[in-house]
């Protein structure tokens, strides 16, 4: 078991060649970054306006999420994620257009139809399950899903994300220790960027790393540079192998930085030092992304400055559609809530 982020962060001294990543598929990888920050800061903007009721960020997560989807197989594997999760989603087809329908709770919503917070997001034909408000409750959905993959002898992958505050909860360590217990093909994907809420890490566990506690539970661990593209990516790319290989789950242990508060209804002044809120500038993983890219001669300038504006450009045709866009008709308010008949 890797249980430091300096075993994992060697991993940026591959190149992009020997992890089977192509030049072209590193710029979209890159490009679906730029677009999740362009929707997320958006998002933010219109809960100013009064537009958007509730945000919670993945800003500062986007690098672990892009090259976790860049592991799977879009449309096969399974994604259960948490409400961070945009760049994950946006990077297996989501769209954001998808997304502000949901932020305006538009009847075309395809999380839910107009009936689910922000954030919570599905979409039925990229395989992303919607999950509940109680968090890490995804990790049993995605457990049973690997657990069906298994029992039907189908070739698919389940992934469920989390923050470090969600494995405090029971589910959790149910889901981990049924998938140990099975040798299932999941991953499970804890997106730690220190903070649960107010809480820091140091006062949630007693261990550095959550993926200490891998072997507990039987399985795979590694802890990675979450900010690293590339090393995420070989992180996924071993953990995914092994899952079809039948060689059973992997627990990641991805350190990542919160950019923002934990919400909007957060204030993260409040508990956070100003110098560990500066420090967070440095640690951006678009530009970080951004300079290895163009250190490596794959982004130019004027390529970079149309990524740029091309995502600010889908971002405000998103928004134009969605206000446009039917809210759900009232006579379907019981829709889904109870079963037919009853």
């Amino acid at each position: 078991m890797t249980d430091k982020p300096e075993a994992a962060t060697t991993e940026t001294q591959s190149t992009h060649a020997a992890l089977g990543l192509e030049p072209e598929k590193l710029v979209e990888m890159y490009r679906q970054m730029v677009l999740a920050r362009a929707i997320d800061r958006r998002m933010w903007v219109l809960n100013r306006q009064g537009k958007a009721p509730f945000v919670i960020s993945g800003q500062g997560h986007e690098a672990t999420q892009v090259a976790a989807a860049a592991a799977l197989r879009p449309g096969v594997d399974w994604l259960v994620p948490y409400y961070r999760d945009l760049a994950f989603c946006i990077a297996l087809g989501l769209t954001p257009l998808d997304f502000m329908l949901s932020v305006y709770a538009r009847a075309d919503d395809p999380s839910s139809g107009g009936r689910q917070m922000p954030s919570h997001f599905g979409l039925k034909r990229a395989r992303i399950v919607t999950t509940s408000s109680v968090v890490a409750t995804q990790v049993i959905h995605a457990a049973g899903i690997a657990y069906a993959a298994k029992v039907r002898g189908l070739d698919e992958v389940a992934v469920t994300c989390l923050g470090e505050g969600s494995t405090s909860e029971g589910d959790w360590h149910e889901g981990l220790n049924f998938a140990g217990v099975h040798k299932l093909p999941f991953i499970c994907i804890v997106e730690d960027n220190d903070y649960a809420i107010s809480v820091p890490h140091r006062l949630q566990m007693g261990v550095d790393s959550v993926a200490r506690r891998a072997d507990g539970y039987g399985m795979a661990g590694d802890t990675v540079d979450g900010g690293d593209v590339l090393a995420v990516y070989a992180v996924m790319k071993r953990a995914v192998e092994r899952a079809r290989a039948g060689e059973g789950p992997t627990l990641v242990a991805a350190k990542v930085a919160r950019f923002t508060s934990h919400s909007s209804d957060d204030d993260q002044r409040r508990y956070r030092p100003q110098e560990e809120l500066e420090a967070l500038l440095r640690r951006d993983p678009i530009e970080r992304f951004r300079n290895h890219l163009q250190a490596e001669g794959l982004l130019g300038e004027e390529e970079d400055e149309r990524i740029q504006q091309n995502a600010a450009s889908e971002v405000d045709q998103a928004v134009q559609q969605a206000e446009a866009a039917a809210p759900p008709d009232p006579a379907n308010l019981e829709l889904h809530v109870f079963a037919d008949g009853c």
